[in-house]
């Protein structure tokens, strides 16, 4: 926490989650923990860069008054996101009834004869968290959250993609094994297949062979009879 005799600030960083081309905000709240009404000033060291609202004010006793500060669109980032911008808050004791309009330049110069409070405060840039850098440039996220929603949906798709091919990889394996084993039991079978043509082939014959043999026989037997008989 910066600390000062009249207004306390939660931080002597002004940060700013950078993005290229984007006005950023920052928010810098300002709280005055003393029993008097405390009037006060922001400047900057680049006022062309920056817009602050309320750059003056009033904050009641043991209260809070919130500032925002707005930075312009950039369409460079500087070198290893290093800032030197700086602000200063200046704040002074003023009566009771003052209003924004009443806090003017002189109320802080030191010919007034008030005892001004200086806090100083540096600007500091935090990458965007999905952060593209290409050539020269940078291409930064342009969500105020750092998170660049086109870029996760991109991710995503190319995620969802690269399942898809190795899902259609593995399918087209499983179909080749399967086309393969189909091809080999076709082949078996057609073996056996012939083997049992060749079996009923060799049975057939050897049944053809007996039938012959026994007619030769039945014929020869007829034959000695009918001779046996005529002799008689």
């Amino acid at each position: 926490m910066g600390t000062g005799v009249l207004i306390t600030v939660d931080s002597l960083d002004l940060k700013f989650i950078f993005e290229l081309n984007k006005q950023i905000n920052s928010s810098l709240p300002l709280t005055n923990n003393t029993d008097q009404h405390v009037g006060f000033k922001v400047k900057t060291t680049n006022p062309k860069k920056y817009c602050v609202r309320p750059n003056t004010g009033v904050v009641s006793p043991k209260s809070t008054c919130e500032i925002i500060v707005t930075m312009q669109a950039q369409k460079e980032a500087p070198p290893d996101m290093q800032c030197k911008d700086k602000f200063l808050l200046q704040s002074v004791t003023v009566s009771p009834g003052k209003t924004p309009k009443d806090i003017t330049p002189e109320l802080f110069s030191k010919d007034s004869g008030n005892v001004v409070d200086e806090c100083k405060l540096r600007v500091v840039y935090l990458p965007s968290t999905s952060a593209v850098v290409k050539g020269p440039e940078q291409v930064l996220p342009s969500n105020g959250l750092g998170v660049d929603k086109g870029n996760l949906r991109g991710i995503e798709g190319s995620r969802t993609n690269a399942d898809s091919n190795d899902k259609s990889s593995e399918v087209r394996a499983l179909i080749l094994k399967l086309t393969e084993e189909k091809n080999a039991a076709i082949q078996q079978t057609n073996r056996i297949q012939k083997e049992l043509d060749l079996l009923r082939r060799g049975s057939n014959r050897k049944q053809g062979g007996g039938a012959s043999l026994m007619f030769v026989i039945v014929v020869g037997l007829i034959g000695l009879i009918l001779g046996y008989m005529l002799k008689k």
